[in-house]
């Protein structure tokens, strides 16, 4: 059965909505600026690539629940909403049974203030006192305050917000969470438990609980220019920049599709995992990227020189990338180093698991439109990568295929075939 994308919704920094993401791409604009949600003082990064100007509530039929969303919630569900009006999906105008949900998250920390009097509660002398949580932290503490922490809860908010009483399901694995969910969605539509999928991810990596925990690795960039820093495959790349985002796509058969009249933005061939397992040499060579990509092409059934274009993970660290680039060698071949190649973190940031979403509309919006756009601070080429990474500048399309990929730092893989 043939599954084609018919509704696109993004949240990011370097744009809300798929018209203003795919503005910024075009213009080489990005989101990226200096960290303003908290103090920077001591941190090794004080750049962010922040979302300005968002308001959950504008895309929320029932207002009050906001009240128990975090902020990787309110980006999923407004992704949600923007890919469903995208899709015209009207709630009242489908099946409700026959919508369904599978949404990507990752961790979701709890602000700071959020606890505040329940430790202080513990606190005598500059020391905290365990045994007394039960007793007398409790009492300073929200009784639904778990709720927003739950990486299921973004799937189970859109799925309340558009009456999706389909097959419902969430993702916990960090960037290759969308394609997962996406290889879920396409799964359900084939077995025929659901006419439309609402699938994604969203994430924020934005919280001072997280800012501070990632600070403490050696993987943020140290550079203070936001228009220097985050370039994947540069030679003088050294890290990326924190962020916040989500998107969001529903599928479709064809047939559903066609017989609602919704615009088809491309048609998804074929999606494959895999994973690094036990080994540093397995994870040397990206082994898990390298099934995922093969399998992928066997399951569209294309050769790798008849791809267009390969958007990348592009993580914009000195490991990372040599692992990524390696396995294109190793999947693809010769046409390694001929496919044009775009990373675009260095648009909108990394932000867990819906870095990959977001990644993927800019795919569906390159089919769209036959152009890919350029990967920013790509200035000197990395002749341990040998890629054809499209620096930059857009470039014009020269197939209607792509590959569309994410892998874990833990090595697990995924890779999408997706045909305009």
């Amino acid at each position: 059965m043939r599954v084609v994308v018919t509704g696109v919704g993004v949240v990011s920094a370097a744009g809300v909505g798929r018209q203003a993401l795919w503005s910024s791409l075009m213009a080489g604009r990005s989101g990226i600026g200096p960290l303003r949600s908290i103090p920077t003082g001591q941190l090794p990064c004080k750049l962010a690539a922040e979302i300005e100007g968002f308001q959950a509530a504008q895309f929320l039929r029932n207002r009050k629940l906001q009240k128990v969303m975090s902020r990787d919630i309110e980006l999923g569900v407004g992704a949600a909403a923007l890919a469903a009006e995208d899709a015209r999906l009207r709630v009242g105008d489908i099946d409700p049974e026959r919508l369904g949900v599978v949404f990507g998250a990752g961790r979701i920390s709890p602000t700071p203030h959020e606890l505040v009097r329940a430790a202080a509660a513990c606190s005598r002398d500059a020391s905290f006192e365990f045994e007394r949580f039960d007793e007398e932290a409790m009492a300073h503490i929200y009784p639904l305050w778990l709720l927003p922490q739950l990486p299921n809860m973004p799937a189970c908010h859109i799925a309340i917000e558009h009456d999706a009483r389909g097959p419902n399901n969430t993702i916990t694995s960090r960037e290759a969470s969308a394609l997962l969910a996406l290889a879920e969605g396409l799964h359900a539509i084939r077995r025929g438990v659901a006419d439309q999928m609402i699938v994604g991810a969203c994430g924020s990596e934005l919280n001072p609980h997280d800012v501070a925990r990632l600070s403490l690795g050696p993987d943020l960039t140290r550079h203070a220019d936001p228009t220097r820093c985050h370039g994947p495959f540069d030679l003088f790349r050294d890290g990326w920049v924190l962020g916040e985002g989500a998107a969001a796509f529903v599928i479709e058969s064809y047939t559903s599709a066609v017989r609602r009249g919704a615009e088809i933005y491309a048609e998804v061939l074929a999606v494959a995992g895999g994973a690094d397992g036990a080994g540093d040499e397995n994870a040397r060579r990206g082994i898990g990227l390298v099934r995922a990509i093969s399998a992928a092409l066997r399951q569209a059934g294309i050769e790798p020189g008849e791809l267009g274009h390969i958007n990348a993970d592009g993580k914009a660290t000195l490991k990372d990338d040599w692992i990524e680039a390696g396995a294109y060698h190793q999947a693809l071949g010769s046409a390694a180093e001929r496919i044009p190649v775009t990373g675009l973190k260095s648009y909108f940031g990394t932000f867990d698991a819906g870095s990959g979403a977001v990644e993927l509309a800019a795919t569906l919006l390159a089919l769209k439109e036959g152009q890919v756009p350029g990967t920013l601070n790509y200035e000197t080429p990395d002749p341990l990568c040998r890629l054809n990474v499209i620096a930059n500048e857009p470039a014009r399309l020269t197939s209607s295929l792509a590959l569309k990929v994410n892998r874990t730092a833990l090595g697990q893989s995924v890779a999408a075939v997706i045909r305009r």
